[in-house]
């Protein structure tokens, strides 16, 4: 019991550590929110005045959880960058000479990456809101989707660490996630209904996790419903899988 303690304790440390760095550099967060509101403002603006998805109703509302989650994935996708950071500065061998093991770097990580992806939550949501988007304003509904976010942020962050395993430069790792970031959002219900892709895009955004991100956040935000039990599912087992294929190449990440 003493050791799990330990252990949970190592984890929430990566965690809290995440939110100090974030509360010294609050700029950040508002300098990578401007990319998001201007899709809600001016992107979302123009494709609902020229009407080009009338079934998705008001196009602003139906936008804004794709926009927060666009925003919050490329944060949790970028968080891997740290991680390669710190094998050539020698920071992660002072790390992996701690007490603690070193699957904790994948689950601590994971967790952390999460919590600064999240922090586009509630800037991106007031934003919409201000441009005319119609959110629930039910509180509990408002820290459901916030939880949904989080917990899909780690499996992203557990990706983009997966992902740094294999590479040994930070250019070659910001140009693979510049690759994935842009076709993962696109080929999700994030901007259009799935029923208007072709039957390829929407073959691979049937497995594509943020549709179901995206889904569970429109559903109780927008929807007002608390129906995300399947989308809910589908976004834990991409959870575990992304951490457990972290996990197993770890020695790639330690090389």
């Amino acid at each position: 019991m003493a050791s799990r303690l330990k252990s949970l304790e190592s984890i929430v440390a990566m965690a809290e550590l995440e939110i100090r760095r974030i509360s010294h550099d609050p700029i950040e967060l508002i300098t990578r929110a401007i990319q998001p509101i201007f899709w809600i403002a001016i992107f979302g603006s123009v494709m609902a005045k020229v009407r080009a998805f009338p079934s998705t109703g008001d196009y602003i509302t139906f936008i804004s959880p794709g926009v927060i989650l666009q925003s919050s994935t490329f944060i949790s996708l970028s968080y891997g960058i740290m991680l390669v950071f710190e094998r050539e500065s020698g920071v992660l061998k002072r790390l992996l000479s701690s007490p603690m093991p070193r699957s904790f770097i994948v689950i601590g990580r994971s967790l952390a990456g999460g919590l600064r992806a999240s922090t586009q939550y509630i800037i991106v949501l007031l934003a919409a809101v201000a441009v005319g988007a119609k959110i629930s304003s039910d509180p509990i509904k408002l820290i459901l989707g916030y939880l949904i976010l989080v917990i899909a942020c780690i499996g992203f962050t557990a990706l983009s660490i997966l992902i740094a395993s294999g590479l040994k430069t930070r250019e070659r790792f910001m140009g693979i996630i510049g690759a994935i970031t842009m076709p993962l959002f696109f080929a999700s219900n994030a901007l259009y209904p799935i029923e208007v892709m072709p039957r390829a895009i929407q073959l691979i955004a049937e497995v594509n996790p943020l549709t179901y991100t995206v889904n569970a956040l429109r559903t109780l935000l927008v929807e007002g419903s608390y129906m995300i039990g399947y989308d809910f599912i589908a976004i834990l087992i991409f959870d575990l899988l992304s951490i457990a294929v972290a996990l197993k190449l770890l020695h790639r990440i330690v090389e």
